[in-house]
């Protein structure tokens, strides 16, 4: 009796125990100095509020939409995020089964023979005894110092860095695969222009050869036609080795078979042109938006389980209370197995105060100190480079459209260029040399502006991505 008294006594004290708060320190988000807004100064008809949600659906490109949708449900990047999260929730909810008492049901038969030359038997007694044990045994630690409520505050931090970077991966898939897609129709656009010009100059070789037969021009005019075919024929098949390679690059993003990969089929939606106009720039965005980035949620939470591992590791530093009871019944033969008489229990406890370990729980506590600031080095460093990537993608988005609405005035004053050049050289003011010079810059100035809105493009959709908004799957 009074060993119960004692032990109820002791429960009453640790219970009193664990309402203490949980040693270690408690959390607090690191003070950056950060801006209020970014802003940029966007290009009248240009700008526009940024729609965070389903941003793709923002350049009207069904097959744009339609290849999203398929790489959200096969790409092997996504799958194998899926799969660490169900890891990291799987860990977390170990973690925190460790807070709750464990009960344990036990049958346990036993036949035993005992030697009748060791002296242990008395005399004429059976050698071979049976025993039959039932019961239920339970034991529970009391969480006297927060230890097994900091593991549980670590993964379910770790299990939100998780999910975090399930994110990190969707907005990389979702921005590489409408970026390769603009890549795709500038392409496209090119190859268009290449083949033109190769018609174009497989006309004028044709023609130069004529001329060169009566005698109307020289053996060099005729060279040069000829190697401006050749110069045009090169351009083509560049163009049609980006198309091909894009094409393929497209169909690993979409997660589609090793068979169709090596023969990608990509169907086309608006034009490089169409897509053009559709852009819209932000004017000014506020800078706590980048708090939804999942890199920046990644890095925090990472930095929140390094917290909330030192004090787990403190915790090891004081005594440990792990209560235990059992009640059941035990009989030597089944059909007094189940009787008042037959029944036990057994009710205990074990205090554990670490006296000595060899420095071992000090160096625990020292190496979570040093991942604490790892981890918070490296939310820093991703804080930095949010606020970049912002930066550069606004700075690359206002470039683009200046450098794209100056290559369409050189476009139109080569056209002009060309025009007069050809009049001359039909007049002859002038040589075939400048006609060529006139179309080589002519052609340049068009893929120049083909790129430039392809850049324009991939800057639009980074900024999306800086920002982290719209990439939600359940936006999609």
């Amino acid at each position: 009796m009074l060993k119960a008294k004692l032990i109820l006594t002791t429960m009453a004290a640790s219970l009193a125990l664990a309402g203490c708060a949980s040693v270690g320190p408690d959390y607090q988000r690191p003070a950056l100095d950060v801006p209020t807004s970014l802003s940029v100064a966007a290009t009248p008809g240009k700008s526009a509020t940024m729609d965070y949600m389903a941003w793709w659906k923002g350049f009207n490109d069904p097959v744009l939409n339609a290849l999203l949708d398929e790489a959200h449900a096969n790409n092997q990047d996504l799958l194998l995020a899926a799969g660490r999260v169900e890891e990291a929730r799987a860990l977390a909810v170990g973690a925190n089964s460790n807070r709750y008492p464990t009960v344990d049901a036990n049958i346990t038969p036993t036949k035993l023979r005992t030697s009748q030359h060791a002296g242990l038997l008395p005399a004429g007694a059976e050698p071979i005894s049976r025993d039959y044990k039932l019961g239920l045994s339970a034991s529970y630690e009391l969480d006297l110092w927060g230890k097994l409520a900091r593991a549980d505050e670590a993964a379910r931090a770790r299990l939100l860095a998780q999910e975090a970077n399930q994110g990190v991966v969707l907005t990389s898939l979702y921005s590489t695969l409408a970026q390769t897609y603009f890549s795709l129709r500038a392409s496209d656009a090119q190859l268009a222009l290449a083949d033109v010009t190769l018609k174009t100059r497989q006309e004028k070789l044709r023609l130069q050869k004529k001329l060169y037969a009566s005698g109307t021009i020289g053996e060099l005019d005729l060279h040069i036609a000829d190697s401006e075919e050749a110069a045009a024929e090169i351009s083509f098949a560049q163009a049609k080795q980006a198309v091909a390679n894009t094409e393929s690059a497209l169909a690993v993003l979409a997660g589609r078979s090793p068979s169709a990969i090596a023969k990608p089929v990509i169907a086309r939606g608006s034009d490089i042109d169409g897509l053009y106009q559709q852009l819209r720039v932000p004017a000014d965005l506020p800078s706590n938006l980048l708090e939804r980035r999942p890199d920046i949620i990644a890095a925090e939470q990472t930095l929140v389980a390094a917290n909330a591992d030192i004090g787990q590791a403190k915790a090891q530093y004081f005594p440990s209370l792990k209560l235990s009871s059992g009640v059941g019944y035990e009989s030597q033969g089944l059909k007094d197995l189940i009787n008042p008489a037959s029944m036990l229990w057994n009710i205990g406890a074990n205090l554990t105060q670490p006296v000595f370990r060899a420095g071992a729980i000090g160096a625990v506590v020292s190496g979570a100190e040093a991942r604490k600031t790892q981890a918070l080095a490296q939310y820093v460093q991703t804080v930095q480079g949010a606020f970049r990537d912002v930066h550069d993608a606004l700075n690359n988005a206002t470039a683009n459209e200046q450098i794209y609405a100056s290559g369409q005035h050189r476009v139109s004053a080569l056209k002009d260029s060309l025009r007069l050049a050809e009049l001359r050289y039909k007049n002859g003011y002038s040589s075939y040399l400048e006609v060529l010079n006139a179309q080589r810059d002519l052609w340049q100035a068009q893929v120049t502006v083909i790129d430039t809105q392809r850049a324009h493009l991939s800057a639009v959709v980074s900024l999306y991505k800086a920002v982290g908004g719209g990439w939600e799957a359940s936006a999609h």
